[in-house]
């Protein structure tokens, strides 16, 4: 598999039959419908996963990794395990929440292996705007970047499950292994943390 948001997921080639009738149905499946097609072997239904999901995880991932390459290999590496793993995934639970874990792990495990020669791409911010962002775009949403940035990794990633991948506290509490009101403590501790690095730098926040 290949990421490539101009076509499918390469790994996906070969696969048989469609599930759904008409091309449509495939953007309005939802995702447990389209992860059980995939699973069976329909390739339209894994390119509708790969290409519903595959923007927000790449931000997700470079929001973690500050490096647009690596992010890249981080997305790549998710959508393998995600592939590979749907077997696994249980359709009673969110599949945006299944496939954050994965995303999370990847890049924390991507983060850990280059923390001795790590190197930052001063031009990481998203093409994406945000959907916790104030507003605005250009010089504005550096700043907003780089105050999340400045926060622990503990504070970033509830700001990125929350306002990035727009998990609900007890998605987030499973994905971290944490109880639900630590969740809580954490997202209130970081906005807080964001409001203070911004109101410095003389940006109205929340």
């Amino acid at each position: 598999m290949t990421l490539d948001a101009q076509g499918p997921p390469r790994g996906t080639e070969g696969v048989g039959a469609t599930n759904f009738p008409e091309a449509g149905l495939y953007r309005e499946a939802d995702d447990a419908e389209l992860a059980k097609a995939c699973r069976e072997g329909d390739q339209r239904a894994c390119e509708a996963l790969f290409d519903k999901h595959q923007r927000r995880i790449y931000n997700v991932a470079l929001r973690m990794a500050r490096n647009r390459e690596d992010a890249r290999d981080i997305t790549q590496n998710v959508f393998t395990k995600v592939f590979a793993n749907l077997g696994s995934y249980d359709p009673r639970f969110k599949f945006g929440a299944w496939i954050a874990r994965i995303a999370l792990n990847e890049s924390l495990n991507f983060i850990q292996a280059r923390r001795p020669q790590e190197q930052v791409d001063e031009r990481w911010p998203s093409d994406e705007r945000d959907p916790g962002a104030v507003a605005g775009t250009g010089e504005l949403r550096r700043v907003l970047e780089a105050a999340l940035m400045t926060l622990s990794m503990d504070y970033r990633l509830v700001v990125i499950l929350r306002h990035f991948m727009e998990l609900t506290y007890t998605e987030m509490a499973s994905i971290l292994e944490i109880p639900e009101k630590t969740v809580k403590s954490r997202l209130f501790t970081a906005r807080q943390m964001l409001r203070e690095t911004l109101t410095r730098q003389g940006v109205q926040a929340w």
